[in-house]
């Protein structure tokens, strides 16, 4: 059972404007994003498989992570794609007080800018709260501060070993058009699913003439 829908509904977009759901275009573009990472192996499949369809996307990197594995974070941006804050330690910002959460976002913001300088790659100021859930004190802060803060439109639930791996593959092809950002995790818990999506996703809309771009804003 589906706790939240696969697409979020137009009228929790209107209550939060200020967040970005989507990217309106006329164009077939779609945004892949990848979250929780970077991860030892699943990173790294993520890349190749990305690279083997001439597709880019946005990762979302847990602070933790990037300073754990440096030279995989380094290798996502040496691909081209665009990365993104998801806090230092994946937390949950209903559950977190405020002044922790955001020493938590720029104890990340550090590591992320620290291990891009040997590039010349520029880190954007986009944020995705984990689990989507953030306190609207923390977010005003954070938009106060110079990040965009990036929801989704389309939900894969690759983490979720209930749903079938059919069902989640079939959810998003129902939902997904053009300008859409979906979630992906590349994380152990969501990496069998993911594994089995992103190839036909990625196969699928290639042959209905889309491309995936990262995030640029």
């Amino acid at each position: 059972m589906l706790l939240v829908p696969v697409k979020t509904p137009w009228l929790v977009k209107k209550m939060f404007p200020d967040y970005i759901w989507n990217i309106k275009t006329t164009e077939s573009v779609i945004y892949l994003t990848f979250d929780d990472g970077p991860t030892p192996e699943i990173t790294e499949w993520v890349l190749q498989v990305l690279k083997d369809y001439d597709a880019k996307a946005t990762f979302f990197c847990i602070g933790n992570n990037v300073e754990k594995h440096p030279d995989i974070f380094k290798s996502i941006i040496r691909h081209g794609h665009a990365v993104g804050n998801h806090t230092h330690h994946h937390l949950k910002g209903w559950k977190t007080k405020t002044n922790v959460y955001l020493e938590d976002v720029a104890k990340a913001e550090q590591l992320l800018t620290h291990y891009s300088q040997d590039s010349e790659f520029r880190i954007q100021k986009i944020f995705r709260p984990p689990y989507g859930r953030i306190k609207t004190k923390q977010a005003k802060q954070l938009l106060a501060l110079g990040y965009q803060i990036i929801m989704w439109d389309v939900l894969s639930f690759d983490w979720d070993e209930t749903i079938s791996q059919e069902k989640c593959l079939n959810h998003i092809k129902a939902h997904t058009d053009k300008g859409s950002i979906i979630v992906f995790h590349d994380s152990v818990k969501a990496s069998k699913n993911m594994m089995h999506l992103l190839p036909q996703i990625l196969e699928h809309y290639k042959k209905l003439g889309y491309a995936f771009k990262p995030l640029l804003l």
